[in-house]
């Protein structure tokens, strides 16, 4: 564990905006159980408890906040949503802007393997902090935080259009009826650099589907995804 990391927790808290009353739920949720297990002689707290709760109250928090924002969209649409919020990525990415992986007590096998940049290592730790924000000064101070760290991914889905995530839906559709995942692949690109566009086609297996122009990757993918639910057919499926 680097020495920087043990010495410098009033560091971490500015990055939370938070100050823990008690000191230890901050250190129980900053050690793996690599850590703890190499302790021999001593009986350590680690966070796998603490990630249990986490992850229950974030998806309190991130459902209640969809429900009250996107108050026009359905069980279907919040539901793909709150599974955006909460995965291993999105929940990766902000404990690396908190800089979580410096502070975390790692045994050394862990550590050895570059543990302190694992995203499901990562993710796991923000939900134990999470939690410990929730034990120490209540639901009003973790919802602050959660907030804090994930409203910039929530409020993308008006954007980005998330509703009409058709690569995210023809993934699912793709799964269910095929048991694999589609396949992108870049076509063709035209134009100079500051005007390109792209032309993505979409296969499933090795069978062709769809294709999508547009002025970025991630706009003609989704447009062939489109063309390929259109091909397959969707049968108007709600759920998916």
């Amino acid at each position: 564990m680097p020495a920087s990391s043990s010495s410098d927790l009033p560091g971490l808290e500015k990055s939370l905006d938070y100050t823990f009353r008690k000191k230890s739920l901050l250190k129980e949720a900053l050690t793996h159980k690599s850590f703890a297990h190499e302790q021999q002689k001593k009986k350590i707290l680690f966070n796998e408890r603490m990630e249990f709760l986490g992850d229950a109250v974030l998806e309190l928090i991130v459902s209640e906040y969809l429900y009250s924002t996107f108050s026009d969209h359905t069980e279907a649409d919040l539901s793909r949503m709150k599974a955006y919020v909460v995965q291993e990525s999105s929940l990766a990415d902000a404990a690396v802007s908190l800089g979580l992986g410096t502070y975390l007590h790692l045994g050394k096998g862990e550590e050895l393997t570059g543990g302190r940049k694992k995203p499901s290592l990562l993710a796991n730790a923000f939900e134990a902090i999470l939690a410990a924000i929730y034990i120490d000064g209540g639901y009003k101070k973790a919802r602050d935080f959660v907030l804090s760290q994930l409203v910039t991914k929530m409020d993308e889905f008006d954007a980005d259009n998330f509703i009409f995530d058709f690569k995210t839906k023809l993934q699912e559709i793709s799964q269910a009826r095929f048991s694999v995942l589609p396949k992108y692949v870049i076509h063709k690109e035209e134009g100079p650099e500051h005007r390109k566009t792209f032309e993505v086609k979409v296969y499933i297996e090795d069978t062709f589907i769809g294709s999508g122009k547009g002025k970025t990757k991630k706009a003609a993918a989704q447009k062939a995804a489109e063309a390929g639910i259109n091909k397959i057919g969707n049968d108007n499926e709600a759920d998916v």
